[in-house]
Formats: C-alpha cells, structure tokens, sequence
C-alpha cells in the first residue's frame, strides 16, 4: 500500500477524532464558556452539518485543482481551525471553528478519498478505502477515548491542540510522500461540471448511495446509546462499558480489513454479507435476553459488520461515478446524513417511552432495508459498469458475480 494513502488514513483519524471527542468534552466546554449543555451541543450539529453540505461543494470547486496541493491546503485549514477553537474566547468564536473544522474535514473527506483510489490499482481499491476509513476506526477507538481522558486532565483546549497538531504531521506526511504529479483522474481530461454531475441522472447511483445512508443510520441509532443501554438494559457495571466500547473499535479494525478484501473481490456480496450480519446484531439485542456477555459479544460484532461494509460502500459508488472527486463527496455526504439520522431516529423512538432498547428495533427495521436496497442494487446493475474512479468515459466489464439476491 503506497505510504501517501496512510497518510491520507492518518489525516481522517485527525479529522474524525475531533469530529467525535467534542461529546466527551460538553461538560467542560460548558462551563469554560458560560452555556448550556444543550448549548454546547450545538457544536456537534454545527460540524454535522458542514460534513453533510460541503462535500458536493467542494468538489466542484477543487475539480480541476492538482491533488496534492488541494489536500495540503484542507490540513492546513483544518490545523488553523483548530487553533482558533483551542483559542476560542467566547461560545461563538468556538462555533465559528466548528463550522471551519466541519467544511475542511468534508472537503477533504471527498477529494482524499478519490486522491487514495487513484494512488493503487483498480483491484486494490477497496483496500486502499479500507484505510482511508481506517482512520475513521482509530479515531472511534483510540482518538475519542484519549482526547477525553487528555481534556479531562488537563483541560479541553489541550485536546484541540493535540488534534491539530496531528493534523499538521499528516500535512508533512501528504507533502512529503504525495507524487507531486498526482492529479485525480477526473482532473487529467479538463472535465466540465455538468458533464460530470449527468452521473446522477443513473438510479443506481441513488440506489447505492441510499443503501450508506440506511446502513449508517442503523448503526449509529443503536451505537449512540449503547452505553445506556448496556447499563439499564444488559446489566453491565458503568466501569465495564469503556471496556465493551473499546470492542466496537477492535470488532472495527477487522471487519475493515476483511472489507477491503471482499469489496475488491465480490462488492455486492460484501454488502448483502455486511447488511445481513447488522440485522442479525440488532435483532439480537433488541430479542434477547438481558446478558452483559452477550450484549459485549453484540458489541463487537456491530463493530465488524458496521465497518465490514463501509469499503463496499465505497467501491460501489466509484464504481458507478464517473468522477472520482464527485464519487468522494457523494459518498461522503450519504454516510454522514446516516450518522446524523441515525441516532435522532433512536433518540425518538426512545423519548417515544418504548425503552432503551428500542434503539435496536429502529436498526432493524433500518438495516432490512438496506438489505433491500442491496437486493434492488442486484436486480438493477447492468451488464457492464464503469471501473472504480477510472475517470474515463469508456466502459469496462464488472466482475461476473451471482446475484447476492
């Protein structure tokens, strides 16, 4: 694996530990600030919000920029958004750096994910966005756990700090080890903006993307209140529960490089494997009875199929996209209106009164239809298909696969 596409997946865990860590820090930011913690909450939408929307933007305005330079310069706002968060005098300077954080964090989510497919051969593409979210793994495991115990200690600016100068490391590293010459490949032939978009006007393309959305909603709605749920519900101690948590991480890591592998070899089957294994996860917390054992064992498995299909998901849209950037900020977009969805969706079903396990049932029901997009993704897919983020016009055969319908 080319040593620029970890340093792609090294800037993502940068970007998504701060995406992240700032839940564990309300309290504290809270009262540094003078607000509410509803206030302070705020902050998570405000970076939600900017990974949703900017995506698309910002690849039509990098579309023809080089690479290279163009994710230099993300780090580089990313590093400075940061710094004025660390700095922040006051609730609304905060939020300002949350907004600048979230545009930087999409827009290099979009064109470093396309940047990494471009940097390995079409049939290792599914590993090289299996690192790419790898990053995304490390921070849920080990980037959010330790910002909060660092901010806990010695204060939530020393967190911003941290993740900026991270940030600023993958820099160097993007600098350093980036082929100057790397261009994404949509750039090589001077594309035009609405050439590129007519990608959109193929229902697979929704079909693909409304299958991230429903996978990433399902995990996330049952995920965002697992601690809760594994106290009140399963019996587990509340010292045990980062431990537990720390098993989604693991279960994370291999269900990633399992992925990769699988993405590039049958993707349809990947995601029909990953799909089906999340439904049987939910059902099983949602059914079973109360096992703090088992619940862990629940835990980890959520983590394996939650992440097993993140890199089919990925390779389906590039496969469908003719721009690599496009196909990048599209995904990008859909796993982040899953994340956001997702544990609103739990969140009401909860203050509903059907309990804390009624977050499980909403990912049921969440993760059968994306098994039944899936499905429809089967039924639908033509004879032939573009080639993961060629960036060419010409079409070449997909992989003879059986129907995983």
């Amino acid at each position: 694996m080319p040593l620029a596409v970890l340093a792609i997946g090294v800037s993502i865990f940068a970007l998504t530990s701060t995406e992240f860590v700032i839940s564990g820090l309300l309290p504290l930011i809270a009262d540094d600030v003078g607000v509410t913690i509803p206030q302070a909450g705020m902050l998570i939408s405000a970076f939600a919000v900017a990974m949703v929307v900017a995506p698309p933007v910002a690849a039509a305005a990098t579309l023809r920029l080089p690479a290279k330079a163009t994710l230099v310069a993300l780090l580089a706002v990313f590093a400075a958004g940061q710094a004025l968060g660390a700095l922040a005098p006051d609730y609304w300077t905060l939020f300002a750096s949350r907004v600048v954080t979230g545009l930087a964090a999409a827009a290099f989510w979009a064109v470093g994910a396309a940047a990494a497919v471009t940097l390995v051969p079409y049939e290792r593409r599914g590993r090289a966005l299996a690192v790419v979210t790898g990053g995304l793994a490390l921070a849920t495991t080990l980037g959010v756990p330790l910002g909060t115990v660092l901010g806990q200690h010695t204060g939530w600016r020393a967190t911003f700090w941290l993740i900026g100068a991270t940030a600023l490391l993958a820099l160097a590293g993007i600098a350093a080890l980036m082929p100057a010459s790397q261009r994404n490949t949509d750039r090589d032939r001077s594309p035009r903006l609405l050439a590129e978009l007519r990608s959109f006007a193929d229902r697979r393309v929704w079909i693909a993307l409304s299958t991230t959305v429903l996978t990433q909603a399902a995990v996330f709605a049952t995920y965002s209140y697992a601690s809760p749920y594994l106290t009140e519900v399963a019996g587990t101690s509340e010292s045990a529960v980062p431990t537990i948590l720390l098993l989604y991480g693991a279960g994370g890591v291999v269900g990633l490089l399992a992925g990769g592998r699988a993405a590039d070899w049958r993707p349809l089957t990947a995601l029909t494997l990953g799909a089906a294994g999340l439904v049987a996860v939910f059902a099983v917390l949602w059914l079973a009875p109360a096992s703090p054992v088992l619940a862990a064992a629940m835990i980890l498995l959520m983590g394996l199929f939650g992440l097993f299909i993140n890199p089919a998901l990925n390779v389906r849209v590039y496969a469908l996209v003719h721009s690599p950037t496009f196909a990048g900020a599209s995904s990008t977009s859909a796993f982040n209106v899953g994340n956001t969805v997702g544990p609103w969706l739990g969140g009401t079903a909860i203050s509903a009164g059907f309990g804390l396990a009624a977050p499980a049932w909403v990912s049921v029901v969440l993760a059968v239809a994306a098994l039944a997009m899936v499905a429809l993704a089967a039924y639908t897919r033509a004879p032939s298909a573009d080639r993961v983020g060629t960036g060419h016009d010409q079409k070449t055969p997909e992989r003879s696969e059986p129907s995983p319908a």
